[in-house]
């Protein structure tokens, strides 16, 4: 075998192995469950907590003052825009003046046209 390909191939595999250990690394050890996100509240979310109580006490949750204030903070949560929202205005078109051709009539005033006066089939 060539010594140019020898060494070609070796320096395929030493780019993949190099390339392979900085992958490892920047992906850290795995004890960062990424799946999984940490609660504040370890009992779970306050607002989650009374609505699964309000889910379970049934139709008896529509009286419920507590039941009602939970599904409209709930509402408002999952349903208040995240950034204001500001409605759409298209920008300004600036005409370029210099590409404007001048205003002239295109027949002078004291000459009639003969075509204006024929009558088309």
């Amino acid at each position: 075998m060539d010594l140019k390909i020898a060494a070609r191939i070796v320096a395929v595999i030493a780019l993949g192995a190099a390339m392979t250990a900085a992958f490892m690394a920047l992906r850290g050890n795995g004890s960062q469950d990424a799946s999984s996100p940490r609660s504040a509240y370890p009992g779970g979310e306050p607002a989650s907590v009374e609505l699964e109580r309000c889910r379970a006490v049934g139709m008896a949750a529509i009286a419920d003052e507590a039941c009602r204030k939970a599904w409209a903070e709930n509402r408002r949560r999952f349903l208040r825009p995240s950034r204001r929202v500001a409605p759409y205005a298209a920008p300004p078109i600036e005409k370029d003046q210099s590409r404007l051709l001048p205003l002239s009539p295109s027949t002078r005033a004291d000459t009639k046209d003969p075509r204006s006066n024929t009558v088309g089939p």
